[in-house]
């Protein structure tokens, strides 16, 4: 029977996280973990809702060590979590928030845990024990579970870790500005610290000031794990920066441009991460040099009907592909578009992922994307609107922008103008949220 230490660090003493300016240990988060696992209820189910990045690792921790299987589904809207209620009756949430109003049995974190200094020994785990269930909304809206045992999941991180070179006597400290729930917050700000012999920061930060706040509360190495939307904001704010050994981006298309910006910003490389849910991240690129996408170790992509999916390495269960994906070589490929997102158009084909890019690539346009509505107009013809945050620039201008961009089939009728899109807390417009928002501009 294959077995994994729950974190890959060597000594008790190793930093592990920082919270609050303070550095904690190995030995400290151990002791928490056990001190956590005793006040567990007895159901099998966690929603671990944490806020705190070091809490939630705790909770994670605790109930693996517990042989107890955390629920992450995509959101914890009242919907969602009933429908978690039904797939798992017994499920309880743990939370470090007073004002939880999620309605499930609930634990909320305790203000103080250990009363030992720190632990003994690295627990072990068993590699074919369940630890997480991820869940992805399927077409009527079900949500669809994809069970991660704890050895895929150190698989996956260990991949990662390999793909971006992290050096093994160097300590990074990884400060992320997604949840840990998300599957990109869960692998790159908490798993993959755990399992490279790193440290996480506990914060969760947004704002461009709390993102600098948050990097000053760490030293040695740090890597910052971020959206293209908080890049964006993070250096339109031109703040001042301590020193960044990496930047990592996921969850949505970053352009070129603000890769080449964030890179002479931060005077560090940036690296993309491509994967879902399904598979947990499958390959890398620096967007800076390549358009190619990298497998990770060991991933390959295989056609089947006419669609691509990925098999090996970690991924446990070969998954499809939701993206339009042209294999260049054994090891890479060029991403187009999701397939939902191809559009087409008195014969011609688009998609609204490089039309977002064209529409953010005009200079003074802070955010913006296309919408496809669901009908045809009363002319029967398909009209693309979009929204657009630009307020110091005019519809003329876009659109004579986007006239040198893009076939004219494709102009946005009409071109709405807002204050900021609605993006949820990992940059992501989810298309359900553009359309009551387009419909509320469009009254």
């Amino acid at each position: 029977m294959q077995k994994f230490p729950l974190v890959s660090h060597t000594s008790l003493n190793d930093k592990i996280a920082w919270r609050k300016n303070s550095a904690v240990t190995v030995g400290q988060f151990l002791a928490d973990v056990a001190a956590l696992a005793n006040q567990l209820p007895a159901s099998r189910h966690v929603l671990n809702v944490c806020r705190d990045r070091y809490h939630f690792a705790v909770g994670f921790a605790a109930a693996l060590v517990s042989n107890k299987v955390s629920l992450l589904p995509p959101t914890h809207t009242v919907e969602m979590v009933q429908r978690l209620q039904a797939f798992a009756t017994d499920v309880f949430c743990l939370h470090d928030n007073q004002d939880c109003d999620i309605a499930l049995p609930k634990l909320l974190y305790p203000l103080s845990l250990a009363k030992q200094t720190t632990a003994e020994e690295i627990p072990l785990i068993d590699a074919q024990q369940v630890a997480a269930i991820v869940f992805t909304s399927g077409s009527t809206g079900t949500p669809l579970p994809h069970i991660k045992s704890w050895g895929s999941l150190v698989h996956n991180v260990q991949a990662q870790a390999e793909s971006l070179c992290l050096k093994p006597d160097i300590t990074y400290t990884f400060v992320g500005t997604i949840p840990p729930q998300h599957m990109y917050g869960f692998e790159s700000t908490v798993l993959l610290p755990l399992q490279s012999s790193n440290a996480l920061h506990s914060g969760q930060p947004f704002y461009p000031e709390d993102i600098t706040g948050a990097l000053n509360q760490t030293n040695g190495e740090r890597i910052l794990v971020s959206t293209p939307l908080h890049l964006r904001l993070l250096l339109d704010a031109e703040v001042s920066l301590p020193e960044i050994a990496l930047v990592l981006s996921a969850t949505a298309p970053l352009s070129e441009a603000l890769a080449h910006k964030t890179e002479a910003c931060v005077h560090a490389p940036l690296i993309e991460i491509y994967g879902s849910t399904e598979t947990g991240q499958i390959a890398t690129r620096r967007t800076t040099q390549t358009d190619e996408w990298r497998l990770m170790p060991n991933v390959r992509l295989k056609t089947v009907a006419d669609r691509l999916w990925a098999e090996g390495g970690h991924v446990e269960i070969p998954a499809a592909l939701n993206d339009v994906i042209v294999p260049t070589a054994d090891d890479r490929f060029l991403l187009q578009g999701r397939m939902q997102d191809i559009i087409n158009i008195a014969g011609k084909r688009n998609s609204l992922a490089s039309l977002n890019h064209h529409l953010t690539s005009i200079d003074g346009v802070v955010d913006g994307a296309f919408f496809m509505p669901d009908e045809l107009s009363q002319d029967h013809v398909t009209r693309l609107s979009a929204c657009v945050v630009a307020p110091t620039l005019t519809a003329a201008h876009i659109l004579d922008e986007l006239r040198k961009r893009i076939d004219p089939v494709f102009l946005p009728r009409p071109l709405l103008f807002a204050q900021s899109l609605p993006r949820n807390s990992t940059g992501k417009l989810p298309r359900q949220a553009l359309q009551i928002f387009i419909s509320e501009l469009t009254r």
